[in-house]
């Protein structure tokens, strides 16, 4: 009998987007798409049961064994250091997390630098490796405005197009780490369901693979 993997999807565009790979590496399970307002889907036939939760939420249903598996992304893994295996870049959800500030923005390094960000952990841990002395101020919305009035100097957020910066009169005046959507594992679950979680990742691997190839030869 096949065991099952239980698997926390982020809800919205990634997780669809997720659900197409799982479904096309053959885990798929068709009342996922039903117009109805159930969270948790499951298909004995392939051995997988799928739920929606908060992007922020899957990593801790991974770590504390709710989900064996699931998709966040590699901000909040660097921000909340779950306790989780790393398994795999899935290559979707591509964006970067940055510094920005006014474009004639110049560091003076004699003054505490004002950082406002939702990202606490990752600001901190980008300016203590440039020795920097900084003032985290922590905001849940509407970064961008911090700087605008005069509440910061610079902002630390997930940059994608930059053209919300843009409008802003901001620019990216650093990268500080790529980002992507990961899968990961909790560790008991890969040592009691090791095949059928590899198995799922093999799966996921190669359809990266091939998307790579594919993006190489374009």
């Amino acid at each position: 009998m096949k065991q099952i993997v239980n698997v926390a999807l982020p809800k919205g565009r990634l997780g669809e987007k997720v659900y197409d790979m799982f479904e096309k590496a053959g885990y798929s399970c068709p009342s996922i798409k039903e117009n109805t307002r159930k969270l948790i889907f499951e298909n004995e036939e392939t051995g997988v049961r799928f739920f929606w939760v908060k992007p922020s939420d899957v990593a801790i249903y991974v770590e504390r064994g709710a989900a064996d598996i699931g998709v966040a992304g590699k901000d909040i893994l660097l921000e909340y250091e779950p306790d989780v295996y790393e398994m795999l870049d899935l290559d979707l959800g591509k964006c970067r997390m940055a510094v920005a500030a006014h474009k004639d923005f110049r560091d003076d390094t004699d003054k505490t630098l004002r950082v406002a960000t939702k990202f606490v952990n990752i600001a901190k841990t980008f300016y203590n490796e440039k020795c920097r002395d900084i003032d985290i101020i922590k905001l849940n919305g509407s970064i961008e405005i911090a700087p605008i009035l005069g509440l910061s100097d610079v902002i630390v957020d997930i940059v994608e197009t930059g053209k919300t910066l843009i409008e802003n009169n901001l620019e990216p005046k650093e990268t500080i780490v790529e980002i992507s959507a990961r899968l990961i594992s909790n560790k008991a679950s890969l040592k009691f369901k090791n095949e059928e979680i590899n198995n799922i990742k093999n799966a996921l691997a190669l359809q990266v693979e091939e998307k790579k190839s594919k993006d190489d030869r374009k």
